[in-house]
């Protein structure tokens, strides 16, 4: 038995070949997964990806009813695109990838480390264009890497610019880092805002027995999944390096989503509490208030 369970905790699906102009890329003393995550970020879409988003999206719709506003045009979907949402919970991303698939996105989600060194699961993930973002660590500039590597070669990338679940006590975007912008602006590619709402009703902050009560709870009262898809970021008269514009993007692109962010609120009824939910951050607008004059 425990031959079997060892073979289960270390499978991976087969990647593919790292192509010769991404050698140079590599460095010794790389973790072993880099060279794995940039063969998959300049391969096509996994056909097992495809096929659980086209098959078997319905999963998701069991924990509540997914609406998605707003569209991505199609000459958008043909490029690169890096896609910013709020991060409200667990949850969301997978609504966010049956989100965005409905509307012609097949997104790569990137994801804390934790999670891609899951058994199974974290593999799955890595092998469907996950990318691995280890914060506050040395090895986070290699998820900038992949995830350049996934732009250039037409990737469409969903990032999370407050690097984590938003801790606003009234549940409003966080400000952010300049990581995101700073990326946008050096590869020059559209940012298009996600706004969702809804999620964290699935699953709760904290990780003891109430993700399992949430969970259930779900599948009763089955929460209105919200998903808006609202236009690209204008940042064209901005400049990679040059001082104070990696700041007024990342600003621009907390207002895109919290402006997309408001009608959901207003359609979803009162925000219901979570206990196990920090409350230490701060909204980079509170109450969905945005200024016309963001610079």
């Amino acid at each position: 038995m425990s031959g079997w369970v060892e073979r289960v905790r270390t499978w991976r699906p087969a990647t593919p070949p790292l192509p010769d102009h991404l050698e140079p890329i590599l460095r010794d003393g790389d973790p072993e997964w880099f060279a794995r995550e940039l063969a998959v970020a300049a391969a096509p879409p996994w056909w097992v990806w495809l096929l659980l988003l086209r098959r078997f999206s319905w999963l998701v719709d069991l924990f509540g009813r997914v609406e998605v506003t707003g569209t991505v045009p199609e000459e958008l979907r043909r490029g690169p695109l890096l896609l910013a949402a709020n991060h409200v919970g667990d949850f969301d991303p997978f609504v966010v990838a049956v989100a965005l698939h409905r509307l012609g996105i097949v997104p790569r989600i990137m994801a804390t480390g934790g999670i891609i060194t899951a058994p199974l699961a974290g593999p799955l993930l890595e092998r469907a264009g996950g990318i691995r973002v280890d914060r506050g660590t040395q090895l986070a500039r290699h998820a900038v890497r992949v995830t350049e590597v996934a732009l250039v070669h037409g990737g469409h990338v969903v990032a999370y610019p407050e690097g984590r679940v938003g801790l606003d006590p009234d549940g409003w975007p966080e400000r952010g880092r300049t990581g995101m912008a700073r990326l946008a602006l050096g590869v020059r590619v559209p940012v298009i805002p996600v706004s969702q709402w809804g999620a964290q009703e699935v699953l709760q902050y904290g990780n003891d027995w109430g993700k399992l009560r949430t969970v259930a709870r779900s599948l009763v009262r089955r929460p209105v999944l919200r998903v808006h898809v609202g236009p690209p970021v204008f940042m064209e008269d901005l400049q990679v390096g040059r001082v104070g514009d990696a700041n007024r993007a990342r600003m621009r692109i907390a207002a895109a989503i919290t402006r997309g962010l408001v009608p959901l609120r207003e359609a979803s009824g009162p925000l219901r509490p979570d206990p196990t939910r920090p409350t230490t951050g701060a909204a980079a607008f509170p109450g969905g208030v945005v200024p016309e004059d963001i610079p």
